[in-house]
């Protein structure tokens, strides 16, 4: 029997469609339904590689924790990676598929309609309920042709839809009556329930906008969702993470906000660790003299060591790590502190460029990407011993340089220098210093294994003289991660229990409540 369905669009990017889709998604788990998310094709640079070694978004992985079930790729056939302003690197059903400009793929994009449907299928053959998450807006007028994400989606599969407005950046109702007015008549039908999220305030207040909305428009406000605090990860460029810039006391941690950032999720155990103060930087004048400098994944490692060299962060960069200030580099921040970056196949534009020269690396990228989950043990340093997990997104591969290797203007012998990690499958990743000052791996969500992440800042905390929160981590701090998200997702399902009418939503995608 095919799965019940259900699909969430927003008036806008970030009015918070991802949210409640992952609220849904735990209700309907804690309800005891199997339920998987979907969203046909999402723009992000925030990826995840699932068990079968496939590429997918983190989005629909946060919402398949959510839901208690294994992300696959199935949940996100199409990832659009952005490679520049008018391209993307396109991964279908986990795969790579090319590099297209936008107006190609826009021109080509209802060919990949089967793949969503197969996909689409397979989930609806394995789960109850389906949630379905839309992309921007569907009322952005120069799209709707072909579209393949929103309310075409929703033709495609006869999904009842859920409207969800922002009210915390004002004109909710305006924005709520726009979109639903520039929707055919048949479009407009679909739309069985508003939501107003993000909301502050007596609900009282908004009570009479309410009634003239539903007056309006003839569709229901299904429900008024508070602003509230929950811990889960975020989309790329709108999150409110990266809008962290000011340091607040304890361990000053600074990740440095390239242009094409990607997983920066990788750092979000800092921000739960109590002690530690972590911030995004993305010019020299912000980034003062911090304890700990990570630079991150990024989906063209040349162009944004350029960035970095013309606006003065490498230079600063280099200063610091001179002075003794550690430095560590995941992915692409992993190549950049290597010496040399070479692009034989023309996968970032081609050519060769001098790195950092704090790593003696060697990195050549190539067309095949490797996606990998895998774990280690870290083999050097003071944490030499301690387990690791991750996954490995990247095109090419990084070696050690025989010989000398540069460090600004000082030379140092290789021998200063060692692999960091060894995989399970036998591979060495990574490399650090004989200080341990500066290292770097290819290894997402390594920081996700909270030994690792104590064992690393607690020596940065000694050397700098700051306490010692971490020691509380079992009363509230780092604790274990997946318990922690666990929490984070029931908090998540009772604010949406308390705040929309459950009943009204069983009704639309024609179930029951279980409880």
């Amino acid at each position: 029997m095919s799965a019940k369905v259900i699909m969430v669009q927003g008036t806008m990017s970030n009015s918070g469609k991802s949210f409640i889709t992952a609220g849904l998604c735990r209700v309907f788990a804690q309800d005891g339904y199997r339920v998987a998310p979907f969203k046909s094709q999402n723009m992000a640079l925030n990826s995840y590689i699932t068990k079968d070694g496939l590429e997918m978004g983190r989005a629909q992985v946060m919402q398949a924790e959510a839901a208690g079930v294994e992300p696959t790729a199935d949940m996100n056939p199409i990832l659009l990676k952005p490679t520049s302003h008018t391209g993307s690197q396109v991964i279908v059903n986990g795969r790579v598929r090319g590099q297209m400009k936008a107006m190609d793929y826009f021109k080509h994009k209802t060919e990949l309609i089967p793949d969503i449907m197969a996909a689409y299928e397979r989930l609806s053959e394995a789960y109850d309920i389906i949630v379905i998450e839309g992309a921007g807006s569907p009322a952005e007028i120069n799209l709707k042709e072909n579209d393949i994400v929103n309310m075409g989606l929703a033709k495609l599969v006869d999904a009842p839809v859920l409207l969800v407005g922002d009210i915390d950046r004002g004109g909710v109702f305006a924005s709520l009556y726009g979109t639903v007015k520039l929707l055919e008549p048949e479009e407009q039908v679909r739309i069985r329930g508003l939501i107003i999220n993000k909301f502050r305030g007596d609900p009282e207040i908004l009570k009479p906008g309410v009634r003239m909305m539903e007056d309006l428009v003839h569709i229901p406000v299904i429900g008024v969702v508070p602003m509230e605090k929950i811990d889960i990860d975020d989309e790329d460029s709108l999150s409110e993470h990266l809008l962290l810039e000011m340091a607040t006391g304890g361990l000053d941690v600074a990740v440095i906000r390239l242009p094409h950032i990607s997983n920066f999720t990788d750092f979000t155990a800092f921000e739960r660790l109590p002690g530690v103060s972590l911030r995004y930087v993305d010019r020299v004048s912000k980034l003062g003299s911090p304890h700990l400098i990570l630079l991150p994944g990024t989906k063209n490692t040349m162009d944004d060591l350029r960035w970095m060299r013309n606006n003065g962060l490498e230079e600063r960069i280099l200063r610091l790590s001179r002075d003794g200030i550690s430095v560590m580099g995941v992915c692409g921040g992993y190549q950049m502190l290597g010496n040399v970056l070479n692009d034989p196949e023309g996968v970032e534009g081609g050519g060769e460029m001098a790195g950092m020269g704090l790593l003696p690396g060697r990195t050549i990228f190539r067309k095949e990407k490797t996606r990998t989950r895998i774990c280690g043990e870290i083999m050097s340093g003071g944490l030499a011993g301690c387990s690791v997990e991750g996954y490995e997104i990247h095109m090419g591969d990084t070696r050690m340089e025989d010989g000398e290797i540069r460090m600004g203007d000082i030379r140092i012998e290789d021998r200063e220098f060692s692999p960091w990690i060894r995989l399970s499958d036998g591979r060495l990743d990574g490399m650090i210093n004989r200080d341990q000052t500066v290292m770097g791996t290819y290894l997402h969500g390594i920081f996700d294994e909270g030994d690792f992440l104590l064992r690393l800042v607690r020596p940065l905390m000694e050397r700098y003289g700051l306490k010692d929160g971490t020691a509380v981590e079992n009363g509230g701090g780092i604790g274990d991660i997946r318990a922690y998200k666990e929490m984070e997702y029931d908090k998540l399902a009772a604010l949406v229990r308390k705040s929309l009418d459950m009943e009204m939503i069983y009704q639309i995608i024609g179930g029951k409540s279980n409880v």
